[in-house]
């Protein structure tokens, strides 16, 4: 029954990219879905594709392994959906439709002289297929580990059919196959994260018997808010957790849903869906991995808690509604980004000069390397998620800001304030012995290309191209 439950709803995943197919004509049908889109569907694939495998199974095993201090992953996530609506959409909507740009990299171009547009498509381009490469495996490695649980066939095999469908429905529909589809797999997520973590929650018998349970494993971490040695660490800790909120205005596959909105009178309804789905998304997944850390304290791999609950304490059906959220999660944002990945090749490095096809050769080519490496250079979902994440962040949130708030930044800045966001992440991210929660490397590159980004803010009265340096 699982089975039939999983393979009923890939199916519809392809016929929506077949019936998505039909609508689009032009290139901006498939970058944009033509600016369209309404708030439903815009709240709920923004929300989906910005929550990843990294959601459902990388938050629920960040809590399974630190107990009560991945509390503050609720706050620090939350901020971000928090920031992206309340302060970038209602800017980036308006702003993007009078410029008529189609892409974020396209956008955080705009008005710069010719030669330095041409390198902020370039290098913009190059981050984007980077990040994206290890952002997509990780889907893939999580597509794999959730069909393989709930079809008992080889991971291998899992995570290519799961990647050939991905890439089968954004090759033939682009923007309009990802959002609705990412729409419906928002609601999947959304029934996950309402029921499951309920049902573990009656299991263990209720809140108190949860934190009995938590404290009879003797482990004195799992107790504690802050599991860090002294007040100063506890607060560099917490503020490296804030820090993934901060990655949030950076993300090109959730901000390109603001720029499709058919209108900024929309924005309250489709912030209000918003914040609500991801309350009830992150509170659920933090609840689910302690009571999966009391219910099956001796998990090999935290990162599985999710299903192997929902295999033990669901009915078949149900259990295979569970693992069509999982593949949603996985899906709504591998979709997302293989449909910027093409825009950042077609669109950004030709300069609105690319075609549908090149767009889907790109999708594919970049789909074949991302299995690649989720079948030889497997890694830890909820890292390689982060890492991507912020790198994406740093790069180009901190120019989006001051862009949308500031009005110009001169050229050589907005290059500049995008490549040391970029550059330091991954600097910082290869050497050892990082601060509590990361925090060096998600706040520090921010800051420093904030600092850049406002340094090269244009005077009143003058333009980007008026007042180059």
């Amino acid at each position: 029954m699982v089975a039939v439950t999983l393979v009923a709803y890939l199916v519809v995943l392809i016929l929506i990219g077949i019936w998505a197919q039909r609508r689009v004509g032009d290139t901006s049908d498939f970058h944009l879905a033509g600016r369209r889109m309404g708030p439903i569907v815009a709240s709920l694939s923004a929300s989906a594709s910005s929550s990843s495998a990294w959601t459902l199974l990388g938050v629920s095993g960040a809590a399974y392994a630190w107990g009560l201090q991945a509390l503050w992953l609720i706050p620090a996530i939350w901020s971000g959906f928090f920031i992206n609506w309340v302060f970038i959409a209602p800017k980036l909507q308006p702003a993007s439709h009078e410029n008529g740009a189609l892409t974020l990299v396209e956008f955080l171009g705009r008005g710069s002289d010719a030669a330095n547009e041409q390198r902020i498509r370039a290098f913009g381009a190059a981050i984007i297929l980077f990040c994206f490469t290890f952002y997509v495996a990780s889907q893939f490695q999580a597509a794999g580990t959730a069909i393989a649980t709930a079809l008992t066939v080889d991971t291998a095999v899992a995570i290519l059919a799961g990647a050939a469908i991905v890439i089968a429905y954004v090759f033939l529909g682009g923007f309009w196959a990802a959002s609705v589809t990412d729409a419906l797999q928002g609601l999947m997520m959304l029934f996950v994260a309402a029921v499951l973590p309920v049902v573990a929650l009656v299991a263990v018998g209720g809140p108190a018997e949860l934190q009995s349970g938590l404290r009879a494993l003797e482990d004195p971490s799992l107790m504690r808010v802050v599991d860090q040695p002294g007040l100063l660490l506890s607060m560099v800790f917490i503020a490296g957790l804030f820090g993934i909120g901060l990655g949030y205005p950076g993300q090109p596959h959730v901000v390109n849903r603001f720029m499709a909105l058919r209108s900024s009178c929309e924005i309250r309804f489709a912030r209000s869906i918003a914040l609500s789905w991801a309350a009830v998304i992150y509170v659920g997944m933090v609840v689910l991995g302690w009571c999966g850390r009391v219910l099956m304290p001796e998990l090999p791999d935290g990162e599985s808690v999710l299903l192997e609950l929902a295999v033990d304490l669901l009915p078949a059906v149900l259990g295979g509604l569970v693992t069509g959220g999982v593949l949603a999660a996985i899906m709504s944002t591998s979709d997302s980004q293989l449909l910027v990945a093409g825009s950042a090749v077609s669109h950004d490095l030709r300069r609105g000069n690319g075609s549908l096809m090149l767009d889907r050769v790109v999708i594919l080519l970049l789909g074949v390397a991302a299995v690649v490496l989720a079948l030889w250079f497997p890694d830890s979902i909820f890292d390689r998620v982060l890492f991507a994440w912020q790198a994406l962040g740093n790069a180009f949130g901190p120019l989006l800001i001051v862009l949308l708030f500031s009005g110009g930044v001169r050229s050589r800045y907005r290059l500049a304030a995008m490549l040391t966001g970029f550059s330091l992440t991954v600097l910082i991210s290869i050497y050892p012995g990082q601060a509590p929660g990361n925090a060096i490397e998600r706040l520090l590159p921010f800051a420093i290309a904030l600092v850049i980004a406002l340094a090269g803010r244009v005077r009143a009265g003058k333009t980007p191209d008026t007042a180059r340096t």
